[in-house]
């Protein structure tokens, strides 16, 4: 492309210029443009001494030489050298080259339109010594042509769809897309045509929009459910040559209730023990339907049956089963079979499918009653029983029957339920089942009793059942009326005759049927030397009026006045209540004031026997006190005797033998040889002395020739005195002398001796002891023979 004086035509309409024509003129190497604007007025714009046309580039060019892209030149260039190019803009010195010298273009390396479409670039002829500018700056832009370089592609790899199944031909079920990068406004780069590769007969695609449609009537679910579709798209028309890409479709037929439901069975046959309890299931049943979801959702019900009642269906709506329940008890011996007609339907029903029903289907249910051993029956769910609380023992107050339902009949023996008989009331006889009372009855106490009897068959004990059994005691009149409170009635000294103190009334425990009627009456002994009347009021209530006039505290201050109550039942009964009227001062209307300390006694309700019995529980108490002071003061007392050392009355103690008569440490024997010698006012030193008890002062014996007998006066003198104290201990009783020594006139006290003169002892009299001294009595009770050898 050569630029210079040449004419050519742009499109200026973005200048506002209508019609353009060209003009030579001016200096050298100029050229101008003229024209009018939209409103007439004549406009000129000078003209570059250079110019160009739009340069067109092809993508993806495959030469081997640089691609030519178009040649700049100006009337300036003498071809001197002198003029140099120069180019700016987007690519240049990296995608565009251009010839210094010459200004040619071309293009470093092949391009791609679907990545940039066009450039702009701008140009300049400068002189290359100087480096001024000949022409001015001017813009121009390569475009890249387009080649079908692109094939199709889908919005999706994988697409999903869904078509109800017996659909019409021309159901529409998808649309797929696919889009060519290629330029769409030259040529049929860009162009797509759609085409099936897959799926036919079963689908077709419209090649234009790509829309699937169904194209084969009856598709049925059951039959074959998925479909793989294969769609192609195919750019330049779909003529030869051009590019394509493919997607899949996977179209699934979706469900419609075109299936009845169907019994797989034409009779069903279940056993079911009579023993089954109410509500229990008997039996499943199932209908199988071709359809799923809610178009397979089935109904079962029972259309007739030869057991009214005693069966009834539900639908288990997660599984579609058919559950038969029982309603109604079964018994062996009174109907063995039952025979059901049931029916299954579908809930959801197609109005477009009525043609391929009916949907629903019905079958037969045999059950068969299988006999077991059951307990025995009783004929009433519960009894009643009436007895009068009078009634005496072993009186028959009624009976319960039940009977062996099994065919066998098995006796039946009766007993009653202890736990709910815990005082033995009540008894039933073992083989006819009357119940009769084992005690008297009180109605007052417990009105009504409630029993449970069992019954239990006599071959199987393990088969009882029970029954409530409900007594109810008749009342009889046994009871007598009585005031109905506590009255605490007074009269006022200044009383009137004829006024009323006290309105009583009386309480009955007995219950008659027609209510109670109660008569007050004045005792027949107090009638003649009454203070007070008594006036029934016929209500049950009786007024308490005074006879005379004026009452003195002081003459008398309490009074008692015995009201006879009776009833009007039979046989009647009457009771005699004293009722305590207390005389007091009163003011002018009658309102008490004071009463006297012994009727404010009796109003407190304290007899003469309660005070006595309190002034003895203090007294008691009292004695407590002293008695537990009496023995902590006891166990204050400290004995004397700290030390082991110190010497308890005569008593010694001693760790070793005693060397004899020279032995005059431990004891003094001369004291047991010298009454005389004791202090006569010799106090015990193990308690503290008390004054209480004087000693008693005895005559001291006179010598005697035996000393031995001076010794055994002397112990048996203290022995007397010890036991006539009363201040000495238990263990005081016997003294001890612990003196021991060769040569002693008193001999020696130990045992340690004994077996030098073994020889002469006689033990025999251990034999008569008793059993606790038998092993004593062995070993020394022995004959002298025995011991020898």
């Amino acid at each position: 492309h050569v630029f210079g004086k040449t004419s050519c035509v742009l499109s200026l309409h973005r200048y506002g210029f209508r019609s353009l024509r060209r003009t030579t003129g001016g200096r050298k190497g100029s050229t101008g443009w003229t024209g009018q604007d939209t409103n007439g007025v004549s406009l000129r714009r000078s003209k570059r001494g250079w110019m160009w046309n739009q340069f067109f580039l092809l993508e993806e060019y495959t030469g081997s030489d640089q691609q030519y892209v178009g040649k700049l030149h100006s009337d300036s260039d003498r071809g001197d050298g002198s003029v140099k190019y120069v180019l700016t803009g987007e690519g240049a010195g990296t995608l565009f080259k251009i010839d210094e010298k010459s200004g040619d273009i071309h293009a470093t390396k092949r391009l791609d339109r679907e990545e940039k479409a066009y450039y702009i670039l701008h140009a300049k002829a400068v002189n290359r010594f100087t480096n001024q500018a000949l022409e001015g700056e001017s813009e121009f832009i390569i475009k890249i042509h387009d080649i079908n370089d692109n094939e199709p592609r889908f919005t999706k790899d994988l697409y999903m769809a869904r078509v109800p199944e017996m659909s019409d031909i021309g159901t529409s079920v998808i649309q797929v897309t696919a889009t060519d990068a290629d330029d769409a406004t030259y040529g049929n780069s860009a162009k797509v045509v759609y085409s099936i590769l897959e799926g036919q007969p079963y689908f077709s695609v419209d090649p234009e929009t790509g829309l699937i449609k169904t194209a084969l009537p009856g598709m049925d679910r059951e039959v074959k459910e998925n479909y793989q579709v294969v769609i192609q798209a195919k750019d330049m028309a779909g003529q030869m040559g051009g590019l394509s890409g493919t997607t899949t479709v996977s179209i699934s037929l979706s469900d419609v209730n075109d299936n009845p439901p169907r019994f797989t069975k034409t009779l069903y046959e279940f056993r079911v023990p009579e023993s089954t309890e109410l509500g229990s299931a008997v039996g499943v049943i199932r209908a199988m339907d071709a359809d799923i979801g809610e178009n397979a959702e089935m109904d079962y019900r029972i259309i007739s049956t030869d057991g009214p009642g005693m069966f009834d269906i539900t639908t288990n709506k997660s599984k579609q089963q058919g559950i038969v329940m029982l309603r109604k008890p079964l018994d062996f011996e009174k109907k063995r079979q039952y025979s059901l007609r049931v029916q299954v339907e579908n809930v959801h029903i197609n109005p477009r499918f009525f043609s391929m029903g009916p949907f629903k289907d019905e079958a037969t249910i045999k059950i068969i009653v299988e006999d077991v051993d059951e307990p025995p029956v009783f004929e009433r769910a519960s009894y009643v029983m009436e007895v009068k609380e009078d009634a005496p023992r072993n009186t028959v107050i009624g009976s319960v029957s039940a009977s062996d339902p099994d065919d066998k009949n098995s006796l039946v023996r009766y007993s009653i339920d202890r736990r709910t008989d815990m005082d033995r009331v009540f008894n039933v006889h073992a083989g006819n089942g009357s119940v009769f009372i084992l005690r008297e009855l009180d109605r007052e106490e417990y009105a009504w009793h409630n029993i449970s009897i069992i019954a239990t068959e006599f071959n199987n004990p393990r088969q009882s059942s029970r029954v409530p059994v409900y007594v109810r005691v008749l009342d009889i009149n046994d009871n007598a009326p009585t005031f109905a409170t506590n009255y605490e009635t007074f009269v006022c000294e200044n009383a009137k005759a004829n006024q009323r103190i006290q309105t009583v009334s009386a309480t009955d425990p007995d219950e008659p049927l027609g209510g109670h009627r109660f008569f007050f009456s004045l005792a027949q002994e107090a009638a003649g030397k009454a203070n007070f009347s008594v006036r029934d009021n016929k209500d049950n209530t009786a007024w308490i009026l005074t006879r005379r006039n004026n009452y003195n505290s002081l003459q008398k201050s309490i009074y008692h006045v015995p009201v006879v109550i009776s009833d009007g039942e039979f046989p009647m009964q009457s009771s005699t209540n004293t009722l305590t009227i207390r005389v007091c001062t009163c003011d002018r209307e009658g309102n008490m004031k004071l009463c006297n300390a012994e009727a404010l006694t009796a109003r407190a309700g304290l007899s003469t026997g309660a005070m006595v019995a309190i002034l003895l529980c203090i007294i008691i108490l009292l004695m407590i006190v002293v008695l537990f002071a009496a023995l902590r003061r006891q166990r204050k007392k400290e004995p004397l005797i700290i030390s082991k050392e110190d010497v308890r009355d005569n008593v010694v103690s001693y760790n070793d033998e005693g060397g004899g008569e020279e032995d005059t440490q431990a004891f003094d024997i001369g004291t047991l040889r010298n009454p005389e010698a004791i202090e006569e006012s010799k106090q015990r030193r193990d308690i503290v002395p008390e004054t209480f008890y004087p000693p008693i002062r005895r005559p001291v014996l006179p010598p005697a020739q035996d000393n031995n007998g001076d010794v055994r006066d002397f112990i048996n003198q203290r022995l007397q005195d010890n036991d006539s104290d009363p201040t000495a201990p238990p263990y005081d009783s016997l003294a001890t002398y612990a003196y021991e020594g060769n040569g002693s006139i008193a001999e020696s006290l130990s045992s340690l001796e004994s077996v030098t003169t073994e020889g002469d002892q006689d033990y025999n009299y251990l034999s008569e002891w008793g059993p606790r001294f038998k092993k004593l009595a062995d070993m020394y009770g022995g004959d002298n023979s025995d011991r020898d050898s």
